[in-house]
């Protein structure tokens, strides 16, 4: 079983400490883009609906949380300053530092195609599952050590789009 959702404020590796440490020092505000977007859900919430998920759970299934609605990166950068009584762009700059490779504008918890149903509860739901075969998912990962032991890049990258569809090499 896994449980599949977006940030948990103020965890390890949050933006809301580094904002608030770099807000103390009057240091600029630093976010990727202006339009980045987020998904963000307290530690008690997380931990609630992970608990509950987990015991719906009977073995295999993803379980993705309501997280709500999305959260504009920059916009809680200046909310952030506001709440320390100070203005944004005035006070504290807003710096806007470009995406990183890989990183997206938008988080995305589910993938396109996958059966999503719900659940008992409204903040759970789970993905319906494709059928594997133990025995073939066993192959081709005994394929898959095969390519890594020999170092071959292009077949590890082959082998995993082959295993997982939505795997887009990089």
């Amino acid at each position: 079983m896994a449980v599949r959702f977006g940030n948990v404020l103020g965890s390890s590796g949050s933006v809301i400490p580094i904002f608030q440490e770099q807000i103390a020092q009057r240091l600029p505000v630093t976010v990727t883009h202006p339009e980045v977007t987020r998904y963000f859900m307290s530690t008690s919430e997380a931990a609630q609906l992970i608990l509950q998920a987990g015991a719906m759970g009977e073995g295999g299934e993803i379980f993705i949380l309501d997280m709500g609605h999305p959260v504009r990166i920059a916009d809680m950068a200046r909310d952030l300053i506001r709440l320390h009584g100070l203005e944004p762009d005035r006070d504290v700059p807003v710096r806007f530092t470009g995406l990183r490779p890989g990183e997206k504008l938008y988080e995305e918890l589910i993938t396109e195609g996958e059966g999503i149903m719900p659940t008992r509860h409204e903040k759970i739901r789970v993905i319906r599952g494709r059928h594997c075969d133990a025995v073939d998912l066993n192959a081709q990962i005994d394929e898959l050590i095969a390519c890594a032991e020999t170092y071959d890049i292009p077949a590890i990258k082959a082998k995993l789009q082959e295993i997982v569809p939505e795997y887009t090499p990089q």
